[in-house]
């Protein structure tokens, strides 16, 4: 096998070689058959390619995906905090890509297209493969493309020619970069340039990032005045109460806390409205709103009835969830790898694990308690109700569901921890 870097093959790309193209041609192909490439494709892309052989998309088949209907398009548009921001963008972008012959493109956290600018024959042409405003661009429809697998890899991704995995796309260069919110890490979304191949330069995914992190400033910026315009209303209120209360803003960012520890945010169910409400970490509540959020009083009134039900979202790696159902609602919240595994580890074995057994589980090495009881600490902020400790375990009464990936091998596939490790190989 020909040992051809990763580098020199961009290299190539940025001159135009045709000698590029025909190795990234015979790379794609070789896989395709099942053989040993004669020049091994970036680590990235390898990886993509395997992850879209298993999905079994076709190699021939058309980019064309069903289309967002217009008024689901606004909605996602008025739902995402990128909107606020798109000005930034474009005027970050938009002329560079205009004058470079490129589009650029803007997805939610599905791939699906919200905002595309540009050059307006690039445009035209982008219609043609289905680059178009509701369109969906996740690896599980379009294959290997920047968007797609930026949203899979969670990471800047730059896919060039024959590193697209379907053929028609093989004539377009794509550069691509996640952008998170601030506040939390949280994916919201994909900035994308796109063009003809014979529009690559090896600077263009530099520049997609550099304008998205100036994005992501700007969404901290605005996060952190309208926190303090809540703080200014919420404080004084606050101090003239009893007992346990907090302020927060409409996502649960703490803007004001008396009677208890600050959190930096409270889960908040999707439905809040006034009145009572049970929240996982703090038990019944009173809500009432305020001025760019709410007044959140834990209460001492009994709840109808304890927590019976919590569902383990595994099935997609980039988004990890868990919801809990209580009396009067459910609140789900997004799990970083690492609590994943903890919880996942917590539900096969119901009947508890110590500090040390829960380290070897995570982490094959039983003397690692400190971590694992931190760990475990931040988890019972939000999930107080339903984690017991000594041993650690889900409480008395509580219904646990996982719900796995649809291919075994997926299950946290980023995870070293040996209790998913021996989950994925048992399967």
């Amino acid at each position: 096998m020909v040992e051809t870097s990763p580098v020199e093959v961009t290299r190539l790309a940025a001159l135009g070689s045709d000698r590029a193209t025909r190795l990234l041609h015979k790379a794609r192909e070789a896989r395709l058959a099942g053989d040993r490439p004669p020049v091994a494709p970036r680590a990235e892309i390898g990886a993509s390619w395997d992850r879209v052989l298993r999905s079994g998309i076709d190699p021939e088949q058309s980019t064309q995906s069903v289309l967002l209907e217009t008024d689901e398009i606004e909605h996602r548009r008025r739902s995402s905090v990128l909107g606020e921001v798109m000005p930034l963008l474009s005027d970050g972008l938009v002329s560079i890509a205009d004058t470079a012959q490129q589009i650029m493109v803007v997805t939610d956290v599905e791939g699906r297209v919200l905002w595309r600018q540009g050059n307006s024959a690039v445009l035209r042409r982008a219609d043609g493969i289905c680059l178009e405003e509701g369109a969906s661009w996740a690896e599980a429809i379009t294959g290997t493309n920047a968007i797609g697998t930026a949203l899979a890899s969670r990471a800047p991704v730059q896919v060039h020619s024959s590193e697209h995995f379907i053929r028609s796309l093989h004539s377009w260069t794509c550069a691509a970069t996640p952008v998170r919110d601030p506040r939390d890490g949280r994916l919201i979304g994909i900035v994308d340039i796109s063009g003809p191949a014979t529009t690559f330069h090896p600077m263009t995914l530099a520049l997609v990032g550099s304008v998205a992190r100036l994005a992501e400033n700007e969404i901290r910026t605005r996060h952190l005045v309208a926190v303090d315009r809540l703080r200014s209303v919420a404080a004084p209120l606050l101090a003239r109460l009893g007992g346990q209360a907090l302020a927060v803003d409409p996502h649960g960012w703490l803007a004001a806390v008396t009677g208890m520890p600050p959190v930096d945010r409270l889960p908040l169910p999707k439905s809040l409205q006034a009145g009572r409400a049970w929240l996982p970490s703090l038990g019944m509540c009173r809500v009432e709103p305020l001025p760019g959020g709410w007044l959140v009083q834990v209460t001492d009134e009994p709840s109808d009835a304890p927590p019976r039900r919590v569902v383990l979202d595994l099935s997609r790696p980039p988004g990890l969830t868990v919801t809990v159902t209580g009396p009067v609602g459910s609140s789900t919240q997004r799990l970083s790898p690492r609590h994943a595994e903890l919880l996942y580890a917590l539900a096969l074995h119901p009947e508890g694990h110590t500090a040390s057994e829960l380290a070897e589980d995570i982490f094959g090495d039983a003397t690692r308690t400190v971590t694992v009881r931190a760990e475990i600490s931040r988890l019972r902020r939000h999930l107080a109700e339903v984690l017991a400790h000594r041993p650690y375990r889900f409480g008395e009464g509580v219904a646990v569901e996982v719900i796995h990936p649809e291919h075994p091998g997926d299950l946290l596939p980023r995870s070293t921890a040996p209790v998913v490790v021996r989950a994925r190989t048992a399967a």
